[in-house]
């Protein structure tokens, strides 16, 4: 054998070599090839508690720090109503603020992305200069789900545009503006603007099914779950006192239309400090709330201001076994699968790839037409 032809088959040996033990190296979490179960199970395996516990816990952005990501694997970061970056803020001051969190998350152990929320519930209305939608009730009374639905991917986009991934019955309930109508049937319709927001299940999946969001789209909330427009009394946050048939026939069927459309793919969060009001005075028994919402099926626990008081209580009721393993795992897995269908492992930093959306003209010339004869016609 040749010299030359020897020196040929040891530099393939060795090429060979360096790529086995660089795959191995590399985390089947990691690699985007592999089914989204499978790398959920591998990054779920790799995960210690507090890890899990971190990804369960949302803040609010004057609460978080990149610094705070990382420490404590922080699952999300939200921005409350009229918490903004900057007053007057452009989209790259939104893409900064949410990169230098995401900088940090990803800078973790295992670099598991956080999600970044916000509330644009009539268009990105927390944003300066984004397109302003008419609240619901009043394109409910479009009657139009079409038009729902590309207000639904218009708000998508603009959302995109500043880098962040994730967005009743009785009138004496101060947020009856929320809600689409109290007719279930129109409010079923009105759930189109569900498949605007995170785009239409593809052809090949069943209804339901969880599915890769396109990156000009994001992940729909269909809030505030079921009964909160028939709260006793209208008051806010208030318990809601209904028969069975009554809850399935008025409040429960656009929920399961949400579900089918997609909403399924996502995790149970609560509202802004909601489970501190599981008591009737609030935060009374913290850890009392934390083991009564984590029970009853809340996977992320919207927690503005106070995350380590939720993570070290949440800690302790694991460790004593009074919330069990399964359940953790269970709340987890559902937020990563947001995470990995929203494709932020390859992508977790935003860009400005749709800035110039950011109060399209074409947004409000598509849906002025519909309203104004909505508001004529009556």
């Amino acid at each position: 054998m040749s010299r030359v032809l020897m020196l040929q088959l040891l530099g393939m040996l060795w090429l060979f070599s360096w790529m086995v033990v660089t795959e191995a190296d590399s985390p089947i979490y990691k690699d985007p090839k592999q089914p989204v179960a499978v790398r959920i199970k591998d990054l779920m395996s790799r995960m210690k508690l507090e890890e899990k516990i971190g990804q369960m816990a949302q803040l609010d952005r004057l609460s978080a720090t990149p610094e705070i990501m990382r420490t404590y694997s922080i699952g999300s970061v939200l921005s409350g109503g009229g918490s903004t970056p900057l007053p007057d803020a452009t989209a790259k001051d939104w893409i900064d603020m949410i990169n230098g969190f995401q900088k940090g998350s990803v800078s973790s152990r295992l670099g598991i992305p956080m999600i970044y929320g916000i509330d644009a519930v009539h268009g990105h209305n927390n944003v300066y200069n984004a397109t302003i939608f008419p609240h619901n009730v009043g394109l409910g009374a479009t009657r139009d789900p079409d038009l729902v639905k590309r207000i639904g991917a218009a708000t998508a986009l603009e959302a995109r545009a500043t880098g962040i991934p994730y967005v009743c019955r009785d009138p004496r309930w101060g947020r009856c503006y929320e809600s689409y109508s109290e007719d279930p049937k129109v409010v079923r319709e009105m759930t189109e603007i569900i498949p605007g927001l995170q785009g239409d299940i593809p052809s090949n999946s069943r209804r339901g099914v969880p599915y890769v969001i396109p990156k000009n789209k994001v992940a729909a909330c269909a809030k505030h779950f079921v009964g909160d427009g028939g709260t006793t009394k209208g008051a806010n946050e208030n318990n809601t006192v209904i028969d069975r048939h009554g809850l399935l026939s008025i409040h429960m069927p656009a929920y399961v239309d949400s579900v089918i459309k997609g909403v399924s793919t996502g995790f149970v969060i609560s509202d802004w400090q909601g489970i501190d009001k599981l008591t009737s005075t609030p935060h009374a028994n913290y850890t009392y709330s934390v083991q009564a919402g984590i029970l009853a099926g809340i996977d992320m626990v919207m927690v503005p201001y106070n995350h380590t008081e939720f993570i070290d209580d949440l800690t302790l009721l694991v460790k004593k076994n009074v919330i069990p393993m399964d359940r953790i795992d269970d709340a987890v897995e559902r937020i990563l699968l947001v995470k990995f269908n929203l494709g932020l492992f390859e992508n977790p930093m935003a860009d400005l790839s749709f800035a110039n959306e950011l109060g399209s003209q074409r947004f409000g010339e598509g849906s002025s037409e519909k309203i104004t004869c909505a508001v004529e016609e009556r």
